[in-house]
């Protein structure tokens, strides 16, 4: 039986197991924090994202969420609640990671799903996840959320990125304007 997993986001108490898992992910070339500085600096960084002020450029809304299950940290979240025109060829509205040592549990789907349902209650019907074309295992649990493999697109920063819409019944959105962007940003009950 699968354990629960909930989203919630950092607090003080986060920073040794979650630095040491930005340490793991980095071998990978993947930005697990997303942000750099004191911790209280990077709690900070993410507390304003997710209410969309003092945005730099090239930055929308988004909560940085982290998955645990039983009180641990098992990964993480970064749900984007607008996409610019890199999100949308690229990024998506979903970025998530599970560490390493807690892979092939079910967390990953878990939490692309509880992603979704934030995105879906915020008002976003048509959710954009993507992967790299390399990462099969991301393209399945992108499948089994729902999935629908739009095309995939080259990547000049690596390589090429899948890019599957999640609940897109009228057909693919053909911009990131045409996106549902009217999302409020909802907490954890």
């Amino acid at each position: 039986m699968s354990q629960i997993l909930q989203l919630r986001p950092l607090n003080p108490a986060d920073e040794t197991v979650m630095r040491d898992f930005h340490e793991q992910l980095r071998a990978d070339d993947f930005a697990f924090l997303q942000a750099e500085g004191t911790w209280d600096d990077i709690i900070a960084t993410h507390e304003r994202e997710a209410r969309g002020i003092d945005l730099p450029q090239g930055r929308v809304r988004a909560e940085f969420l982290v998955a645990e299950v039983d009180g641990r940290p098992v990964g993480r979240t970064s749900i984007r609640y607008e996409l610019n025109d890199f999100l949308f060829d690229l990024g998506g509205h979903v970025g998530y990671a599970v560490a390493p040592e807690f892979r092939r549990r079910g967390y990953a789907q878990q939490i692309l799903s509880r992603s979704v349902e934030r995105l879906r209650s915020a008002g976003v019907e048509s959710v954009l996840v993507t992967c790299d074309d390399t990462n099969i295992a991301s393209a399945s649990v992108i499948e089994r959320c729902g999935g629908v493999l739009e095309d995939v697109r080259e990547n000049s920063d690596g390589p090429p990125k899948r890019r599957y819409w999640i609940g897109a019944d009228s057909g693919f959105p053909q911009s990131a304007s045409t996106v549902s962007t009217s999302a409020a940003v909802t907490a954890d009950p």
